[in-house]
């Protein structure tokens, strides 16, 4: 019986797909004969991660250690049945919450002359997350992991609700929050840069309290006459007091660790001591002069005035800004987190990405979480329009010939991470551009078997390799026990060990 170039062309693609084995964007099922019920559990997964191919009629043999070995293709005995059951699951609704899948979306393919139902499930939108299955928002929602399907947890499905809402989430009114818990010193600092960028605008002779309606800051309820401070207003200009009872999950901190001399750990910290108003535009004020003080300044002049501003601290400052505008505030262990090391600045915001990472890179849209903040913070200069920022920072590196920045979306932490590295491009073999945490073949084993906290203590080692164990217990706020528990299993598998001794040693990542 003769092959046609068509059946030579369909088994090359099946058999790219299959050489690097299941993964984030690949699942295999055997469905000789029907609708296996897994694969709505791979459809949830895979709309509310990155999207995926199945393929159905390949059996996997978990046992075989050899990738191209591992899978056999033994096809499906009835094609069309198995297409028109799908197309009716859908269609009733009754199993799943969307239907996402075109007419194009599922292909038969032949394969040595055996059937192959191949579904591509796409990435669905922020607005149309979560996807779900058995009418059960909370039981039935499923994210991709590796090769898995997970259920998705509580904080990341009421993540998804929020981020559906094209309004923001920093537009929630707080009742019984009012002018009294605004730091005016902090909204008069913020009214002055106001001033000085808009110097004819009318809301400069407004009050305080008339002067935040206008940016989103101060509400009032139509419906029930109740007034007070939005989320954005409390958080950006509050005192430092409301702010933490409001919101005691959220945390701002700030360490240098560059130019160390002996045996310092940091040479700067800003945290919660009392001597500050803890508020996210005191943070973002009293951080930034810190982080870009020593990036490269080359004399300019403009006119007889120096120009210090650079492509470089436009930058640094658009990173700055994105980590506010993008944060999920409301995440429960919420960390606003920058670090200045000699070689590289790292940005880490609570929340995952909105939008995919190559739409992210590419530039062109902008989904900030909290729109208020990034109104605040436009109308003194800070953040650019229309999506422009991340290419603003791969420009301004590019420029200097650094490495390209590196966005990681940290999803087991629930954060977002930016990488700046003043590294030379020269001699260096950068990442792969977007590369999630986790999807390296070799770390796959170890991270399946780690808790969120014990991926979490990791991180922190990679950053703060000199940390003891109650400086940890203190940082993520849990107790000594537990993290010394935590650091005995990664230490008997291998993942960390010990490098010198209690008081001058550091942590050393081996597997991770």
């Amino acid at each position: 019986m003769a092959t046609n170039n068509a059946e030579i062309d369909d088994k090359k693609y099946i058999d790219q797909l299959l050489a690097n084995g299941e993964r984030v964007t690949l699942e295999c099922k055997k469905a000789r004969k029907d609708v296996p019920h897994s694969l709505w559990e791979t459809y949830s997964a895979f709309a509310n991660t990155d999207g995926g191919i199945i393929l159905l009629g390949v059996d996997e043999n978990l046992k075989e250690k050899d990738i191209s070995k591992r899978f056999t293709v033994i096809g499906v005995e009835d094609a069309a049945k198995i297409r028109t059951d799908i197309w009716n699951t859908l269609n009733s609704r009754e199993k799943v919450s969307t239907s996402l899948l075109r007419d194009e979306d599922i292909n038969t393919l032949s394969y040595d002359g055996k059937d192959v139902v191949v579904i591509h499930v796409p990435r669905v939108t922020y607005e149309e997350r979560p996807v779900y299955i058995n009418n059960n928002i909370m039981r039935g929602t499923y994210r991709r992991r590796h090769e898995g399907d997970y259920h998705c947890p509580e904080p990341v499905i009421r993540m998804m609700l929020r981020d559906a809402c094209d309004d923001g989430n920093d537009r929630m009114f707080l009742e019984h929050y009012t002018m009294d818990d605004i730091d005016i010193p902090t909204l008069e600092a913020y009214r002055n840069m106001f001033r000085v960028a808009n110097l004819e605008h009318v809301w400069n002779g407004l009050d305080h309290k008339e002067f935040l309606k206008q940016l989103g800051g101060y509400t009032v309820n139509r419906a029930s006459g109740k007034e007070g401070l939005t989320m954005a207003g409390l958080l950006m200009f509050g005192k430092g007091l409301p702010v933490r009872e409001r919101f005691d999950n959220l945390r701002m901190d700030y360490i240098d660790k560059s130019n160390l001399v002996g045996d310092q750990r940091y040479s700067d910290r800003l945290t919660y001591d009392g001597t500050w108003e803890n508020n996210i535009f005191n943070f973002l004020r009293l951080v930034l002069p810190r982080l870009t003080r020593d990036l490269p300044r080359p004399f300019k002049m403009n006119g007889i005035v120096r120009e210090d501003d650079t492509p470089q601290k436009k930058a640094v400052r658009e990173a700055f800004t994105n980590m506010i505008i993008h944060a999920d505030m409301m995440i429960g262990s919420g960390l606003l987190r920058v670090e200045k090391y000699d070689d590289r600045f790292v940005l880490t915001n609570p929340g995952l990405l909105k939008l995919p990472l190559e739409q992210i890179y590419a530039g062109g849209e902008s989904k900030a979480r909290n729109q208020r903040m990034q109104h605040m913070l436009r109308m003194i200069g800070y953040g650019e329009n229309l999506g422009s920022g991340f290419p603003l920072i791969l420009n301004a590196w590019q420029e200097k010939h650094w490495l390209e920045p590196q966005l990681i979306e940290q999803s087991e932490l629930m954060q977002v991470k930016l990488e700046l590295k003043i590294v030379s491009a020269e001699n260096h073999t950068a990442p792969q551009r977007g590369q999630k945490e986790g999807q390296k073949e070799e770390q796959k084993e170890e991270q399946k078997e780690l808790s969120p906290r014990q991926l979490e203590i990791i991180h922190l080692l990679e950053n703060t390799p000199d940390a003891t164990m109650p400086e940890i217990a203190e940082v993520m706020a849990i107790t000594y026990r537990t993290v010394r528990r935590d650091m005995e299993y990664l230490q008997k598998s291998g993942i960390i060990s010990r490098e010198g001794g209690r008081k001058e040693g550091r942590w050393i990542i081996n597997k991770f």
